[in-house]
């Protein structure tokens, strides 16, 4: 559909939706970060949507600068996926015990691991780098370094929230009904404890006093403070996607368990809140991406909708103008809180039918019905990617 340029804004703010559709909060925030002095230009995805500190699905590409806020407190959270050579007709009728095999593998929620996790035992997981990367704590902000042990047993669990785990069915062409394995976790504890840090540094450097948000308070290229939030944002981006990593290759070595014949296709993995080194019209920026992914020309991703709805995997068309980005998912439609007034656990299980999941109170504010439609999401940015599966969950794991 291309893209609407938001008005009144002092560096381009393109939106890929109806910009009158954005709830007016997340349209002030978009408004506050088109008039930073270091801001080249926003692209708004169309599963934007009011966000803490900065507004979910927005990308942001500055000259020496970068907002802590803009990336999240969940630095690197993503997704991974990964093809079976399994089919519908390979799975069981009752799917429950699949489903407890999961969560008896991987912690999920608030549920760390009594001992960290031997990585060097797991089947498919990559080895190179471990050592180097826990070398690496010792110098990431003093004030974490009593957390490295919740650190280490963090590695390979879930979460809460909106992180799930998912077994897929593929829906239509020649791969009808393929089997997918596919899951969505960050950095854990130890990511947000980084974050909130970094943005507590930010608000009190003096050349922040006079933004229009203290949200969006940046570190300035060249500075101390800039150079220990590059670093600890570059580890906490690493510790998400190993985490990911070893959290597929236990799921892959549950689903073996089951079917000692499966195969697996090489993975997919992209972070959706992170910042990134990039070039346009031959300036240098650092793109910040807070509910978007990466979708350079021919680059793989995946987005999901709800725990109903199914999800994307997609390949990336490099539109420039939305620095070669796309959604990270259906985005939310109502706030947690509201979900929670509205729905009840009968419409939970309405709205999950067919899939073996929770269906009791405490993930209500995850139901569908809280979220965007996934196939208009779709629909707004066929100029961004292009589907490559269409997935449908039937296995749906939360924490």
């Amino acid at each position: 559909m291309g893209f609407t340029p938001l008005a009144g804004t002092r560096a381009p703010v393109r939106v890929w939706t109806d910009p009158y559709a954005i709830e007016p909060q997340a349209a002030k925030q978009l408004r506050n970060i088109g008039a930073l002095p270091w801001v080249q230009g926003v692209a708004v995805m169309p599963d934007v949507h009011f966000g803490k500190g900065a507004t979910v699905g927005s990308v942001i590409a500055m000259r020496q600068a970068v907002s802590p806020a803009a990336v999240g407190v969940d630095i690197g959270c993503g997704m991974s996926a990964v093809r079976t050579s399994l089919t519908a007709a390979d799975l069981p009728d009752d799917l429950a015990g699949m489903r407890s095999a999961i969560e008896a593998t991987i912690p999920v929620g608030f549920a760390q691991r009594k001992d960290s996790v031997d990585t060097r035992r797991i089947r498919g997981l990559e080895q190179a780098g471990w050592d180097d990367f826990w070398g690496r704590f010792a110098g990431l902000d003093r004030r974490v370094a009593q957390l490295e042990t919740r650190a280490q047993r963090q590695i390979g669990t879930l979460g809460g929230g909106n992180h799930f785990i998912e077994v897929c069915l593929e829906q239509g062409g020649a791969d009808e009904g393929r089997v997918w394995l596919m899951l969505h976790s960050g950095s854990r504890n130890i990511g947000k404890e980084l974050a909130e840090r970094h943005i507590g540094v930010a608000r009190g450097l003096p050349h922040n006093a006079d933004l229009p948000d203290r949200d969006l308070a940046v570190f300035l290229a060249g500075t101390p403070e800039m150079d220990g939030y590059r670093r600890d944002l570059w580890w906490a981006q690493e510790y998400a996607r190993r985490n990911r990593a070893v959290m597929l290759a236990l799921f892959c070595g549950v689903v073996r368990e089951h079917f000692p014949q499966v195969s697996f296709d090489e993975s997919i993995s992209c972070h959706h809140n992170y910042v990134s080194e990039e070039s346009y019209d031959g300036v240098d920026v650092l793109v910040t991406r807070k509910g978007a992914i990466r979708a350079g020309r021919g680059d793989l991703g995946i987005i999901p909708g709800s725990m109903g709805t199914g999800s994307y995997i997609v390949r990336g068309r490099g539109n420039a103008d939305a620095y070669c980005s796309a959604s990270h998912g259906a985005g939310r439609r109502m706030s947690r809180a509201q979900a929670k007034r509205t729905f009840s656990t009968e419409d939970l299980a309405a709205q999950t039918a067919g899939v073996e999941c929770r269906k009791d109170a405490g993930v209500v504010d995850e139901i569908p019905g809280a979220y965007k439609d996934i196939t208009e999401v779709m629909a707004q940015q066929e100029d961004l990617v292009e589907v490559v599966a269409h997935l449908k969950q039937v296995v749906c794991v939360k924490g």
